[in-house]
């Protein structure tokens, strides 16, 4: 009995560690999102950035309660008086965010996170990855053995055809005169057969490529690097491109959200910058072509209205008969940014990474399922004929189904 009570304790024993661990893994892994949705626009976790360095922030707060204060609403941390509250207010020209929406469980989540993170290993130098997609691309090895093997076929039938007319000679057989290959007509027409062929697929391909630019990546007035800011740093898209979320379009961050972290940051010291065709860029003078648009001079108080929008190429671009809303795909659809615009974390200069056809358009809307249940979307319309239902309104106008917002008319 003694040993079936002590093998049913050490099974229950091994369950709750592995229950534990992974409770633990997921928390972690919660805490890693909400990180990079809070924090990561303004924090790094081993450098400072427009906020702090978050590494060990725990042991230099007298008190995780208080830490949990700061971040749901800094001033009443401020309130109490404590000498690093009021300290670390003035730490940077940007006010720190409050964070009335996060529960505690949350803060412990993110500051697990904290706690457990470790540094991440360098990537693959670009030259090595660029090599592998070379090694596995065989097309061109492919395209050069077809043409070997068809001339080698060629020439195979030249020798039958001389072969034949020897045996026909050896045997007193009538030959007949030998015909140019440029004048024979099975070469002429296989020939023409093959060019008619030929053409009719690269005029195919050209014209439903038509008004496309995949791997179109213009040079922009400011080298930006989506690696640098949404892989290194972190940054969540939606801190840049908030429209993604909410409306049509996804938006150009002006100047004045770029200078909410290069107020205190101007200069580079990451890793090397590189353009496209193998150009090392300054990430330094980058940073004062930022500073030329936005009309401010390090040292000095910002005025925002000397700042100028600067003139950014657009790359991605649909024909003006195609409607597409980026709210829809990334709330009710949680289509992930790079589904449609590749691997943006690892971009220096971006390009257009899919190729937006119908069909490819199609194929997706055929897989993706889409997050149809309380999605937000049709629960005013639900309220509405509930209301119609119970008297309370007798119609419902234009406008209260939002159709006096600009993107219903002007898109």
């Amino acid at each position: 009995m003694s040993k079936i009570s002590k093998a049913s304790l050490h099974i229950i024993t091994s369950f709750l560690f592995l229950f534990v661990a992974g409770f633990t893994q997921v928390q972690a892994q919660d805490g890693k999102a909400l990180f990079n949705a809070n924090c990561a626009s303004c924090h790094k976790i081993d450098k400072d950035l427009t906020g702090p360095a978050l590494l060990d922030v725990e042991k230099r707060w007298p008190s995780k309660d208080l830490l949990k204060t700061w971040i749901k609403n800094w001033p009443d941390a401020v309130k109490t008086g404590d000498p690093y509250a009021v300290k670390i207010k003035d730490w940077s020209p940007a006010a720190m965010t409050s964070f009335n929406s996060l529960q505690d469980a949350d803060i412990e989540a993110i500051l697990t996170y904290i706690r457990d993170w470790k540094p991440a290993t360098p990537a693959p130098a670009a030259g090595a990855t660029a090599a592998a997609k070379s090694e596995g691309d065989n097309s061109l090895l492919f395209g050069v053995i077809t043409l070997v093997l068809a001339l080698i076929g060629l020439i195979l039938l030249q020798v039958n055809s001389n072969l034949r007319k020897l045996a026909d000679e050896k045997d007193g057989l009538p030959v007949a005169a030998s015909v140019p290959f440029y004048k024979n007509k099975t070469y002429i027409a296989l020939v023409t057969v093959l060019l008619f062929v030929v053409a009719g697929v690269y005029i195919s391909k050209g014209a439903v490529g038509l008004g496309r630019s995949k791997d179109y990546q213009p040079e922009q007035p400011i080298y930006y690097s989506h690696k640098v800011h949404a892989g290194v740093n972190q940054i969540n898209c939606l801190y840049c491109h908030g429209g993604a979320q909410e409306g049509k379009h996804a938006n150009i961050p002006s100047v004045n959200v770029c200078m909410n972290c290069h107020l205190a940051i101007n200069e580079y010291k990451g890793e090397p910058l590189y353009t496209a065709d193998g150009k090392e860029v300054n990430g330094t003078n980058e940073i004062k072509k930022l500073y030329e648009y936005a009309g401010f001079t390090p040292g000095q108080a910002w005025d925002p209205s000397k700042a100028k929008p600067i003139e950014w190429i657009k790359i991605h671009n649909l024909p003006d008969h195609v409607y597409f809303n980026h709210a829809q795909h990334v709330k009710a659809g949680q289509v992930a940014c790079q589904t449609c615009h590749g691997e943006i974390q690892n971009m220096g200069e971006v390009k257009q990474f899919s190729d937006p056809s119908m069909g490819w358009c199609i194929n997706c809307h055929r897989e993706t399922k889409v997050q149809f249940k309380d999605n937000g979307f049709y629960s005013i319309y639900e309220k509405f004929h509930e209301d119609m239902k119970n008297g309370k309104m007798d119609s419902v106008t234009v406008e209260m189904i939002g159709g006096t917002e600009c993107q219903k008319c002007h898109y």
